[in-house]
């Protein structure tokens, strides 16, 4: 078997076409015909109110906490089993992150255990959808309603994926989707903000042209823009809106291919009945978009000799995020509360290959290592 690498981005064959297009089309910069194109996809396949492509989805977030007006002091909830961005743009607008802990059978957020934190300063809640699978969204919209808090959804791995019938990103007041070149679907880098909430689409627009009204003024709402609020320049350009739409065209097919790869994984193990190995937990209420297949072992040390019988097999398997809230940068600001299950997913969960072109005698090999 030749090595197998952990991740491999998917080409559908049309991307170059596309791009040489928007090369060629006379309008190189954001807000084209490809950047309109995907937007429109997201809003009628998923329902959100409104789709905003951004150049990646740590500016996505960003663009959650300025329409959230976060303050200095303001509080806002945050798993600590998360990528460092989900705490990072709240912290950019002067927000305290108050950690919270992850499930004790999956790595997403605990939401028995957020009431707990909530303060008269807290904000907002921010879940993430870890490996694409649905965070329990009916209790933390009934906290949100409760204590009148917004509630950001980070589906940076969540395309396609749904709870209780509801895709996920439509039902928090906002979203965040990636597209960086790990995800289902890609651009290289890039991301999108999704708005299901409609009193944030006007300012979102303009926070994401630069603090001007300029979308406005294009689709001839006003007849001159100016500077007008805060933003920064959030929108890609229409090369990586073009790459972009050639992958949506094929969503289908890519996800019917990550979902056989996923559940040939998950059947063979599932077969085998390792002792000392945890296999994916899918809640009743959440779908599988095979984001990620990932197990979880007993210690650090098994972890530890897992990768590397795998790495000395030709596999690249790799762990996931280190705990937020002992991080260098946090760990003196976090409140001391001892997150176990967030731990014990940093330390002992693995990742191993996926992807498109994964084939199947490469999935069994890979079972074969990780039972011997």
């Amino acid at each position: 078997m030749n090595e197998v690498p952990f991740n491999k981005p998917y080409l559908t064959g049309k991307e170059a076409h596309y791009m040489y297009q928007a090369v060629y089309g006379g309008k190189l910069s954001g807000n084209g015909i490809f950047t309109k194109k995907c937007q429109e996809y997201f809003e009628k396949q998923y329902g959100f109110k409104k789709s905003l492509l951004t150049t990646s989805c740590t500016d996505a977030l960003e663009m959650c906490a300025i329409l959230a007006d976060i303050q200095p002091g303001d509080e806002v909830i945050v798993p600590s089993y998360t990528f460092v961005s989900t705490a990072l743009a709240f912290v950019r607008q002067g927000a305290k992150i108050v950690f919270a802990d992850s499930c004790p059978d999956n790595p997403n957020i605990d939401a028995t255990r957020i009431e707990e934190l909530i303060t008269p300063k807290t904000k907002a809640i921010v879940p993430v959808h870890y490996a694409g699978v649905a965070c329990d969204m009916d209790p933390i919209m009934d906290l949100a309603r409760k204590y009148n808090l917004l509630v950001i959804e980070d589906a940076a791995q969540a395309i396609d994926s749904y709870y209780k019938g509801k895709p996920l990103g439509s039902i928090g007041h906002l979203a965040a989707f990636s597209f960086h070149e790990t995800k289902n679907i890609i651009s290289g880098e890039g991301g999108m903000l999704a708005i299901n909430d409609e009193r944030f689409i006007r300012r979102a627009e303009i926070i994401w042209e630069k603090g001007t009204n300029r979308a406005e003024f294009f689709r001839g709402a006003v007849n001159k823009y100016g500077w007008v609020d805060t933003g920064s320049s959030f929108l890609p350009s229409e090369v990586i809106a073009a790459f972009l739409w050639a992958q949506l065209e094929n969503l289908e097919n890519i996800q019917l291919r990550r979902k056989e790869l996923w559940n040939r994984y998950n059947d063979a193990l599932s077969a085998a009945a390792l002792p000392n190995i945890t296999l994916p937990n899918i809640p009743d209420y959440a779908t599988n978009n095979a984001h990620m297949y990932y197990l979880v072992c007993q210690s650090l040390e098994q972890r530890t000799e897992l990768i590397k019988k795998l790495k000395e097999n030709g596999v690249l398997a790799v762990f996931h995020y280190l705990s937020l809230h002992t991080s260098e940068y946090y760990h003196d600001k976090h409140d001391g509360r001892v997150l176990t299950n967030t731990d014990h997913f940093a330390d002992c969960l693995v990742r191993l290959p996926m992807f498109y072109e994964l084939t199947d005698a490469e999935v069994d090999e890979i079972v074969r290592i990780v039972c011997s």
